[in-house]
């Protein structure tokens, strides 16, 4: 619901007052849900990303897309989408992202973008949400998405925070939702310093109806999956990250990519994984790559709880 165009660049230090001599600017597609449809794209599965796109701005968001050979249907506005940036500093290896909010969307957009899902005879498999919502919708827009998803015979998979995640979780029927520890934190209200109380936290939801599993990152620690009946321990892979953009995002397109595969969930889960791993081997808001991923997943281990 809320792409972007990502401008990112390099310098050798961020300081301020002075004029920062940067690298020539990376064009690349940005929001949540773009690179999950980017990431499946890249392992060779078939993804759609819809999103809501004007102005020149959008123009070149999807033309980015189409060089990408990314499929995907914009819904037009008559406002320009957003532009976000980043700035990686080659003295330090470190990233400065500025995230801007975007134009607000009115209640004739937002009622545009859910009508594309309504008017689907048969939905995909899964749908995913990711990403921050634009000003102008309402905190419970992923929770009327996740009602049509259920309507339409999708699984829906949801990726964001705050007041978002709480509206969805409270209607419930999620498949699986994919917090950072610090969000699921905020979620409940605790502090979730135990491999214990995290799983107590994430099978809570789980019985409570909210959703089928829940994948918790975990950043340098890895990740955790969790069903009803099984909790998984995903320890991270040892590499040397350039940025961390875009890692979480390519997680969940590894998992989706794996079970649309027919894989079992352990082995979507690895996927998952190496995708998020691969991702941070690239700068500049670059996914993963499916050679670097095939390489990374034979080093990716997974271990029942």
């Amino acid at each position: 619901m809320n792409p972007s165009l990502d401008v990112s660049t390099s310098v050798e230090k961020v300081v301020d007052t002075n004029k920062l001599r940067c690298s020539p600017e990376t064009l690349q597609p940005g929001g949540g849900g773009i690179n999950v449809a980017r990431v499946i794209k890249e392992m060779g599965g078939t993804s759609c990303a819809v999103f809501p796109s004007g102005g020149y701005t959008g123009q070149r968001l999807i033309k980015l897309l189409s060089n990408e050979g990314v499929r995907f249907e914009s819904i037009a506005l008559p406002i320009d989408t957003r532009q976000c940036f980043s700035v990686h500093e080659t003295s330090s290896g470190r990233d400065f992202r500025f995230i801007l909010p975007g134009e607000p969307l009115s209640d004739s957009d937002v009622k545009d973008c859910l009508s594309y899902f309504k008017q689907l005879k048969q939905g995909p498999r899964f749908l995913v949400a990711s990403g921050s919502l634009p000003p102008g919708v309402a905190h419970d827009f992923y929770a009327e998405l996740s009602v049509i998803a259920t309507k339409i015979g999708s699984h829906f998979v949801l990726d964001t925070a705050g007041i978002s995640l709480a509206k969805a979780i409270e209607a419930g029927g999620l498949y699986m939702i994919k917090p950072s520890l610090q969000e699921l934190e905020e979620l409940i209200d605790a502090k979730l310093e135990s491999e214990e109380s995290r799983l107590r936290a994430a099978r809570n939801l789980i019985l409570s109806g909210s959703t089928q599993l829940v994948v918790l990152s975990l950043g340098e620690e890895g990740a955790l999956m969790v069903g009803r009946d099984f909790a998984l321990r995903a320890p991270a892979i040892p590499v040397k990250p350039l940025s961390t953009v875009g890692a979480g995002d390519s997680m969940v397109g590894g998992i989706l990519w794996g079970l649309t595969q027919d894989h079992d969930l352990e082995i979507a889960f690895k996927y998952g994984i190496a995708c998020a791993t691969g991702t941070l081997l690239n700068i500049h808001s670059k996914m993963c790559n499916a050679q670097d991923v095939a390489r990374l997943y034979s080093q990716a281990t997974v271990q029942r709880l």
